[in-house]
């Protein structure tokens, strides 16, 4: 398997990679160009979150600046919003479904390192995909961490730190999160 390959898969994978690095690159390139952007060239905006993003829904906004590893491996449904300074270190898929609220500096880490310190100071890393439900609101820097699952509906309260998967119409919040209400 190629190092690319190993990544997407969730495998041990050197992101020093000469692949790996040249996908990054042209990727800050293209968010570079988003984040220098006028607020006023919507249309220029749009054309370039279609070609950072792997899958962009209809009515999808980023409001800069912005950032992302790939770009490719984020997949968004329709009337998503990402407000400003989010993070998306997207080594694996990270899903957002339809009518997601994304509030200022929230971080997706799916990118996690090994706990080994001899595996990790040889710069080995690895990925668990991130994936969050419909109509999900986040709250500004809110942090979700590798292989998290959140349920339709459920509210992620603002600075909470996001440790674990939860399920659909709940409130949640806390450094872990944990349920603070069920909507239901």
């Amino acid at each position: 398997m190629t190092e690319k390959e190993k990544m997407l898969a969730g495998e041990l994978y050197q992101a020093r990679d000469p692949e790996l690095v040249a996908a990054r690159l042209k990727v800050r390139k293209l968010v570079k160009s988003l984040n220098d952007s006028d607020p006023e060239d919507i249309e220029f905006r749009i054309s370039l979150i279609r070609k950072i993003f792997g899958k962009a829904g209809k009515n999808f906004w980023v409001e800069p600046p912005f950032y992302c590893d790939y770009g490719s491996n984020i997949e968004v449904g329709d009337d998503v919003f990402f407000n400003f300074n989010c993070v998306v270190l997207d080594v694996v898929k990270v899903t957002l479904g339809d009518r997601v609220l994304v509030a200022p500096n929230v971080q997706f880490y799916p990118a996690t390192h090994p706990l080994d310190p001899v595996v990790r100071g040889k710069m080995w890393e690895y990925g668990k995909p991130i994936s969050i439900g419909n109509d999900v609101w986040i709250g500004g820097s809110a942090v979700i961490c590798p292989g998290v699952t959140i349920g339709d509906r459920t509210v992620i309260a603002a600075g909470a730190v996001v440790t674990k998967s939860f399920p659909a119409d709940v409130v949640i919040g806390g450094n872990p999160a944990k349920v603070i209400k069920n909507l239901k």
